[in-house]
């Protein structure tokens, strides 16, 4: 019972719509088909389809709704850039106009498409079987009269080759600015959304402080000397001097007196000379006393 209903399961996933999510991974690294172009190739529009293939490049390539194609080893590979990255994309979402495209314009088609009629498409519903059959039922069914245009080559890519040839991120920003193009087909949709994403999603350059020129340098915010600096002389300068000024500070003085407390000159001065006055009457009054005391002393020796 268990096993039935898992297959049960299987078979009802197997049955989803063709509008499903397209199977393409955008989050890992393109892959390595064999394709290395070194210029932009030359492209050519198949007679009756909005499809160009390329004449000169021995593989499958096409250009179609905005998108290069390739055809390799039974799957199926796009990208934005005539050189890749390549991401493959599942065979039941390829574009129904690429599918249509006949025989004879598969410059290396595979051993299968042997004794299939050359303008003709391929039989893809006898390659892919019943259930790709019934997804994609109708791909061969369409009006000539009614094929809309082909979509505008991105002529800009032709002067990036070789060694210019631009990185992925580098990509996304050139295809941005130079191809206006809007896609159809669901396919195409989701790469052009995917792209434009990483362009607004990239962080803005940093722009550099401009430096100050030589003459807006402050001298004030320099760094101050080494205190083990040499003077002249030869000796050694360790602090031991006293610090100089800055430029234009105003010596210290000592504090001034108030007004209050300071005595008038003149008055100043007749007090210096009053101390003057009293020591001299000081010394005449103890030279009046000794004089009578010497005289005594000589009348006594006699």
């Amino acid at each position: 019972m268990r096993y039935g209903l898992i297959v049960l399961w299987m078979l009802l996933c197997s049955l989803n719509p063709a509008t499903a999510q397209v199977s393409i991974n955008f989050s890992t690294p393109g892959v390595h088909i064999g394709i290395n172009l070194p210029v932009y190739p030359r492209l050519e529009r198949v007679p009756g389809y909005p499809v160009y293939y390329a004449p000169s490049v021995s593989s499958n390539y096409f250009f179609f709704d905005g998108l290069y194609w390739v055809y390799e080893e039974d799957n199926w590979y796009e990208s934005s850039w005539y050189n890749g990255p390549w991401r493959m994309v599942d065979p039941m979402y390829v574009p129904v106009y690429l599918l249509r495209v006949p025989v004879r314009y598969y410059r290396r088609a595979p051993v299968y498409f042997r004794g299939w009629r050359p303008n003709d498409p391929p039989r893809w519903d006898e390659h892919w079987g019943r259930t790709w059959e019934q997804r994609r039922s109708g791909w061969n069914q369409w009006d000539r009269n009614s094929a809309p245009a082909p979509a505008p080559l991105p002529a800009y890519q032709r002067q990036y080759s070789g060694n210019r040839y631009p990185q992925p991120a580098q990509q996304a920003q050139l295809e941005s600015r130079n191809y206006r193009y809007q896609p159809r087909e669901p396919v195409s949709q989701q790469h052009f959304q995917h792209q434009r994403s990483q362009v607004q999603s990239a962080p803005p350059r940093q722009q550099q402080s401009p430096q100050l020129a030589p003459q807006q340098y402050d001298s004030r915010r320099a760094a101050p000397a080494p205190r083990d600096q040499r003077a002249p002389g030869g000796q050694t300068d360790r602090g031991d001097r006293q610090p100089q000024q800055a430029p234009g500070a105003r010596e210290q003085q000592p504090p001034r007196q108030p007004a209050a407390d300071r005595e008038p000159p003149g008055r100043e001065r007749n007090r210096d000379q009053g101390r003057g006055n009293d020591n001299k009457d000081r010394n005449d009054r103890d030279k009046d006393d000794k004089e009578p005391k010497d005289r005594d002393r000589g009348r006594d020796r006699q």
